[in-house]
């Protein structure tokens, strides 16, 4: 979970600059956008070997 907090003289735009790059830095929304459809665990364990594939053969 990402976690800031407003510092003495802080403006809410840095604190909104510091909030989103550490959300990016969590990988939060990547993750939210993998999970938003139920996969089965076969058709994971075939994109993870695509993924292997294609990743081998650079």
């Amino acid at each position: 979970m990402a976690d800031v907090r407003l510092g003495s003289g802080e403006s809410f735009e840095s604190l909104l600059r510091r909030f989103n790059k550490r959300v990016q830095e969590a990988r939060i929304l990547a993750e939210v956008r993998r999970r938003r459809f139920y996969e089965k665990p076969s058709e994971e364990r075939k994109k993870k070997e695509a993924a292997k594939r294609r990743k081998s053969s650079r």
